[in-house]
């Protein structure tokens, strides 16, 4: 059977629906945001902010609980063997109260700050990656989130102690032929009465499988007294006509109960809509802002881990005569797992401490957070592998079988993968954050690139264009960055200087400016296609964040006296190695193969390289390349095992 026909959407469309989902206004400063300005404001971040006493106590009395648990009652290697994390174990975590971290006390929850939150994601995916993002799935972008921002006191007083001590939740938005272009949402949900009726198919449901709650998307058609839209709704997942049709497998997570769900003719309460009709979206981005730390957060779990296990293996390993740690091609590894988990750690930290006190809008920052740690945890993993060559390919039981410790270094590898897809691709996320990025050219000079737009309408644009940048431009010249004084604070008596990496992150500030403004006047309205360049430029943003964040982070451990000369050293080999990036990157701004890769592509699509495709066997199986999501009533068995 050939897959359904998706609502059809246009390019301009498609751009509509993404942008009404934005939100709009920046009611507060965002460091990130000044950063892509060209604005180095130093004085949003540092001092370093810290959390409350109370707050610190009950979290670090939690962790305390949780590591027991993790080193006693959860065993990894079962997990990968058996593709799934037993029963008893998620019992475990409910009776801890791990489902309720974020979930506010008064509902049953721990109501823990985003911090340890964060700190306690790192610990349980350290221990089992597949705990970790059942745990990440249930509380960042489940059912608690959505409601605490957004829904009613009746729908937080119902569902948030279930959500805290005894239900899982998931989060439904993909569909078989539709992903990060939500436009062409399939899922209708039709209002009858006091209901809706929901009608679709939903696609790799983290949680779904075991979940009693789901948040879905959907799409309700426009009619007399519905505004219409895509619309958020929490769905009992017992209701009938749901049904769990499969239980997905990948290549790594292999304890994820992630499936594909369908719904058929699934009356749900308009009480359960989450939000007014339309504003799933908003919704959805707008949880994501502090969801999307969970992931790197883990990310800096698994860094400590690949540390702490490439050191203790250079130091055993001998190679011509001395432990390959002392070779410089395993030790810069080495340096560069140390010194990235420890910028990694800080900007995660200092991005959750700042969600924690809500001063700051941090959308930008926990953006560049995840898409900065989902790539450099998968290179760190990487580079362990390389660094336990044969025995980094080999599995951990196969190693345990033939007498070795069982390292699951492949398995890291494998677990952290989907990283970099999860929650807003590596390539979605460069679009999203340079949209943002941009966000303030667009809102004065905007119109004037729009071809829907009257010449009266560009008119106006122009002189409110020409305000801005009359006034913006010569900032961009010169800046603290170009005098040797500043930022003294961060060379001490004894340690190693970093004011000069905050000096080179404000003149580069500034120097990111001016390129996105060059961009923008060569460009005009194709700079949005020229997804090379901008992605370029949201990758120096973050490592300028990221160099920003070890310093600050460096100098916060160093006035508390906790390992402060260690710290400045690792930030300061991190921002060495993060300036060598940053210069590469600038000079592929001009300097690249973007014209030609797309001359190349539109010839390999055109099929003008078939013959070279010759001399190969195509080891897939036969059928669609997207599955049919044709609504209707399922003709799988349910394979849904709520955990109880």
């Amino acid at each position: 059977m050939s897959a359904p026909s998706v609502r059809p959407v246009s390019e301009r469309e498609a751009r509509q629906v993404a942008e009404a989902a934005r939100e709009q206004d920046w009611k507060k400063p965002s460091f990130a945001k000044e950063l892509f300005l060209g604005r180095f404001r130093l004085d949003l971040i540092h001092p370093h902010p810290s959390p409350a006493v109370e707050d610190v106590r009950r979290g670090e009395e939690f962790l305390s609980k949780l590591r027991d648990f993790c080193e006693t009652r959860i065993d990894s290697a079962r997990i990968e063997r058996e593709a799934r994390i037993p029963d008893e174990t998620i019992e475990g975590l409910k009776q801890l109260g791990a489902l309720g971290m974020k979930i506010d006390t008064k509902y049953g929850g721990l109501g823990l700050t985003q911090v340890y939150y964060n700190k306690a994601l790192a610990l349980v995916g350290s221990a089992s990656p597949a705990i970790g993002a059942l745990l990440s799935a249930h509380q960042s972008i489940g059912v608690p989130q959505p409601l605490k921002l957004f829904g009613t006191q009746e729908q937080r007083d119902a569902f948030l102690p279930r959500c805290a001590r005894t239900d899982i939740s998931a989060f439904l938005l993909t569909e078989p032929d539709v992903g990060s272009d939500p436009a062409r949402l399939a899922t209708l949900a039709v209002p009858d009465g006091d209901d809706y009726i929901l009608d679709g198919v939903k696609l790799w449901t983290t949680n779904g499988v075991v979940a009693d709650l789901l948040v879905v998307m959907a799409r309700v058609p426009r009619s007399e007294g519905h505004k219409g839209g895509i619309t958020a709704f929490v769905v009992e997942a017992a209701s009938e006509g749901v049904t769990v049709e499969n239980r997905n497998a990948f290549m790594g997570l292999r304890g994820l109960e992630n499936g594909v769900t369908r719904f058929h003719q699934v009356r749900v309460p308009a009480a359960q809509r989450i939000g007014p009709e339309g504003a799933g979206l908003k919704i959805a981005l707008t949880t994501l802002n502090t969801g999307r730390l969970s992931l790197p957060a883990m990310c800096v779990g698994a860094g400590k881990w690949c540390l702490k296990i490439a050191r203790e293996w250079s130091t055993v390993r001998e190679q011509w005569g001395r432990p390959i740690a002392r070779h410089e091609a395993v030790g810069s590894k080495i340096a560069f797992i140390a010194a990235t988990t420890f910028a990694l750690e800080a900007v995660v930290d200092l991005s959750s401490q700042m969600a924690d006190e809500d001063r700051n809008d941090i959308r930008i920052e926990a953006a560049l957070a995840k898409l900065y740690g989902s790539e450099m945890g998968w290179l760190m993993a990487d580079e362990l592998v390389q660094i336990r060559g044969g025995r980094g390919f080999e599995t951990a039981a196969s190693l345990a079988a033939r007498g070795e410790r069982a390292v699951p270094a492949e398995q890291i590898l494998r677990d952290l993968r989907i990283n970099r897809i999860f929650e807003g691709s590596s390539e979605i996320m460069h679009l999203l954050i340079a949209r943002e990025a941009v966000d303030a050219h667009l809102s004065v000079a905007g119109d004037l690139i729009d071809p829907e737009k009257t010449l009266g309408e560009k008119a106006k644009a122009g002189a409110r264009a020409g305000g801005f940048y009359a006034r913006w431009l010569p900032k961009l010249v010169t800046g603290p960055g170009q005098l040797p004084r500043t930022y003294t604070e961060f060379h001490p008596p004894g340690h190693r200087d970093l004011s000069g990496h905050l000096r080179f992150a404000e003149r580069s500030s500034r120097r990111l400016a001016r390129s996105t403004f060059y961009a923008m006047s060569r460009w005009q309205g194709r700079l949005e296609t020229k997804q090379g360049f901008l992605g370029r430029i949201v990758d120096i943003g973050a490592e300028l964040f990221a160099i920003s964040a070890a310093c600050v982070r460096a100098e916060a451990l160093r006035a508390e006296g906790d390992h402060g000369t260690e710290a400045y050293q690792l930030a300061d080999a991190f921002c060495r190695q993060s300036r060598i990036r940053v210069e590469e990157l600038f000079g592929r701004l001009w300097t690249n193969t973007d014209e030609l890769d797309r001359k190349v592509v539109s010839s390999v699509m055109s099929g003008a390289y078939e013959w070279l495709e010759r001399g190969v066997v195509d080891p897939s199986g036969e059928g669609p390349w997207i599955a049919d999501a044709t609504p209707g009533p399922s003709k799988a068995k349910n394979v849904h095992r709520p955990v109880h």
